[in-house]
């Protein structure tokens, strides 16, 4: 089947993203554009590190930050299937301890249930750090402290888009349904392996670091994120961390065989890794017209349009309207995907079924992130004809 892609337009997409390198934008990308499943561009572009002069492999290996959210959302809709878990799960009814000290009691924690921490509605706060970040690695410890914070929404209420905590919890709950050792085999045997994602997993192997890109930071000190706590990761996510929100590596071939995947329903390599009924509810609009927190903060900062939160079961969605956005307004509403700050990025649109994968070196200031990847997902998109 002939993948229908404008040729002109993807060598246009190429060159937008050389001329973004040349101007300093950022140092560097691995970008991958498919429809029905046919490979129509496979670009390495710039470098990996451009201060020590080290060009971008195929092979690349990626902190893709929070696009890890997307392989431990993976996991759970796994769950979800085999009734494990469910979306109203509440939980306290995995975590007991989530509860936390006896003065929340009054204050509804117990009610947080799975469906809340997929659409980040939980009404958790949307700490970065519930611990310093040195210690984050530690998915334990992780769980301990989260369990020792109050909620400061009425769980369902609002959408916070939470760095850390949602996908904490819900990456402990997987591992005690499971009753596996760790988060990161479990990952390993229900996902990575079966999908054969050689150069993914929680935490990079020591004997990759000559293929790592490093995480360097172009960003102001006076946004959201500074550049320390994002240059503190190359270290933080380590071969021995657990972090099911932000502490993955990946290749854009990886992260190309996983979205993949997910645009063929589930299924890899003849075998259904997740349920077709599952993931036509996580592309499914469930947060209505609330909008992102964080990025209508974003976004007032900058005098746009405040956005619609746009979330599935996990995934955002494209959504509609002309606001500053991602997968920009060219996708059709229900593209799916996700994206970790200000450096990486994937979408699948099933109208037009194609994929695109676009993961970066140097970390931009997040509204900056936003217009990028709005520009070049719309130059991937006008490429279907």
């Amino acid at each position: 089947m002939s993948h229908d892609l404008n040729p002109e337009t993807l060598e246009l997409l190429e060159t937008t993203i050389r001329n973004d390198i040349g101007a300093g934008d950022y140092d560097g990308a691995r970008v991958i554009v498919a429809r029905h499943g046919e490979v129509a561009l496979d670009a390495t572009l710039g470098w990996a590190d451009r201060a020590g002069q080290r060009e971008m492999r195929e092979d690349s290996i990626f902190r893709v930050l929070s696009l890890t959210k997307a392989f431990t959302n993976a996991l759970v809709y796994q769950a979800l299937g085999e009734g494990r878990l469910a979306l109203s799960t509440r939980v306290v009814d995995v975590i007991p301890e989530f509860f936390g000290p006896s003065r929340f009691r009054a204050l509804r924690k117990d009610r947080v249930n799975l469906a809340h921490l997929l659409t980040h509605s939980s009404g958790m706060p949307a700490t970065p750090e519930p611990l310093p970040t040195e210690e984050l690695g530690n998915l334990a410890k992780t769980i301990e402290a989260i369990c020792n914070l109050d909620v400061i929404h009425e769980p369902g209420s609002n959408l916070t888009y939470s760095p850390a905590v949602n996908h904490a919890l819900m990456g402990e709950m997987l591992r005690r349904v499971y009753g596996a050792d760790s988060f990161r085999d479990l990952a390993e045997k229900n996902l990575f392996g079966p999908l054969g994602l050689k150069d993914t997993r929680f935490g990079p192997l020591e004997e990759w670091q000559e293929r790592i890109v490093p995480l360097k930071a172009y960003i102001p000190d006076s946004g959201w994120l500074s550049a320390r706590d994002v240059e503190i990761l190359n270290e933080v996510v380590d071969e021995e961390a657990e972090m099911p929100w932000v502490g993955s590596v990946s290749t854009a071939a990886d992260v190309f065989a996983f979205a993949e995947m997910i645009r063929r329903k589930g299924e890899s390599g003849g075998r259904q890794l997740i349920a077709p009924a599952v993931l036509d509810a996580a592309t499914t609009l469930q947060t209505g017209d609330m909008t992102n927190d964080l990025y209508a903060m974003i976004a007032r900062a900058r005098g746009w349009e405040e956005p619609k939160g746009n979330f599935g079961l996990g995934f955002s969605l494209s959504g509609t309207g002309t606001h500053a956005s991602f997968f920009g307004p060219f996708t059709s509403p229900r593209t799916h995907g996700n994206y970790g700050a200000g450096s990486t990025l994937f979408w699948i649109d099933p109208e037009r079924d194609m994929t695109f994968v676009c993961l970066t070196a140097g970390v931009m200031d997040e509204g900056d992130n936003v217009l990028r990847f709005q520009k070049l997902s719309t130059i991937a998109a006008s490429a279907a004809l």
